[in-house]
């Protein structure tokens, strides 16, 4: 039980976790996957490596902690959250582990002198709190799937109907049922989470879908990283026939009912669940403005589907715009980086639009703050991370 007395030294705790969250949360990781190898297919090792992982946490304990007392202020951090964990199957055995490794991490990185008994009391009330919350919320979810038509809890066994590059480091793969049956309805923007074992090592990983749904088959369309352990071993080794376990879909971000103007915003494979956004929009009489940055006209996925779909939809408008400027690159409408005023001139002539967008994190960035001083309204302007979670600001 969480007294009052908890919240009070959970809430004093915030000037430390400002100024030294990360260093916790990396001595937490370290604990919590050297001991604990059940959960490290969890854990996606490359977040780890890069530390957006551990920030990513660091922000996520420190928000809590400010707001203990008024968990309502966390907004959509929670529904971020439990989406991540049902995507990836994470079950409430995880938790005792991971509040363990989170109280020793506290212990050992700030001291017995500032992590008294009576703090690590403090956090360990607070922390069940929070898991309670996120285990009740998760398990409606997974049970609201389950019970759906074409739905399933756990894993389940698809075939790989076929593998299709996109571009020279985009490659799309269509799976349907081993067991022949429907598959569950999903939102335009969300993603799936995949299970698969390399060298013997278990890795899940969450990948966004790229085409809207049908009833009987899901897409994605992964690109293949240079350290991407899964991304190359998709690329490589899986063909079609292959059978693949997968976690019904999932995800927070998602196209929204509307009839304002659609802007859609994607850099790289930033692309691939706006795909499926655009698919659903044009089946309405919104006006649609589609604008992609890519490095160049090789690496640009999905370009005759879209310039197919423009001319079969006048309502459709789209825009790309390639950072480098090569030979035979025709066709782009701007070179060099998605700046203010390309944005101003590509982006419908009224600002009440609703606006979409992923990339990268500096390209999220900067259409943040683009989209802030054309005058979309901020809470007209959605983004997703592929990895973990982190500021634009």
């Amino acid at each position: 039980m969480l007294s009052a007395e908890h919240r009070a030294i959970v809430k004093a705790t915030v000037p430390l976790l400002e100024s030294g969250g990360e260093a916790l949360t990396t001595h937490f990781y370290k604990i919590l996957i050297s001991e604990n190898p059940e959960v490290r297919p969890l854990f996606n090792q490359a977040h780890q490596a890069s530390g957006s992982q551990q920030r990513a946490l660091a922000n996520g304990v420190l928000m809590y902690a400010r707001h203990i007392d008024q968990l309502e202020k966390l907004g959509g951090l929670v529904g971020q959250i439990i989406n991540k964990h049902v995507a990836l199957n994470i079950l409430p055995v995880h938790y005792p582990i991971v509040g363990r490794c989170l109280l020793r991490a506290i212990r050992e990185v700030l001291g017995a002198e500032v992590a008294t008994d009576a703090v690590i009391e403090a956090w360990a009330a607070a922390y069940q709190q929070l898991a309670d919350l996120l285990i009740g919320l998760e398990e409606e979810i997974y049970s609201e799937r389950e019970a759906a038509p074409g739905g399933w809890r756990g894993t389940r066994v698809f075939r790989v109907a076929r593998k299709v590059p996109e571009s020279d480091e985009i490659t799309s793969f269509y799976f349907r049922p081993d067991d022949g049956g429907a598959v569950l309805d999903f939102h335009p923007g969300q993603y799936i989470g995949l299970r698969v074992v390399i060298d013997g090592e278990e890795m899940r990983r969450n990948y966004s879908l790229s085409a809207a749904p049908n009833g009987h088959e899901y897409r994605i369309s992964v690109k293949r990283e240079p350290d991407g352990k899964v991304s190359n071993h998709l690329h490589a080794n899986v063909h079609e026939g292959d059978r693949m376990e997968l976690f019904a879909p999932s995800g927070d971000f998602r196209l929204e009912p509307s009839e304002k103007p659609l802007v859609l915003i994607s850099g790289g494979v930033g692309i691939t669940p706006t795909l499926a956004m655009l698919q659903a929009a044009l089946g309405t009489e919104r006006p649609v403005h589609f604008i992609h940055s890519a490095r160049h006209g090789g690496v640009h996925a999905f370009r005759d589907t879209i310039d197919d779909l423009a001319a079969r939809h006048p309502q459709l408008k789209r825009f790309y715009c390639y950072e480098l400027q090569r030979d035979g690159d025709a066709g782009a409408h701007g070179f060099g980086y998605l700046d203010e005023a390309r944005l101003h001139e590509w982006l419908p002539k009224t600002r009440d639009v609703d606006a979409y967008f992923l990339g990268p994190v500096p390209f999220m960035k900067a259409v943040k703050k683009h989209l802030r001083t054309l005058g979309v309204p901020e809470s007209q302007s959605r983004y997703e991370f592929f990895g973990p979670a982190s500021a634009l600001e």
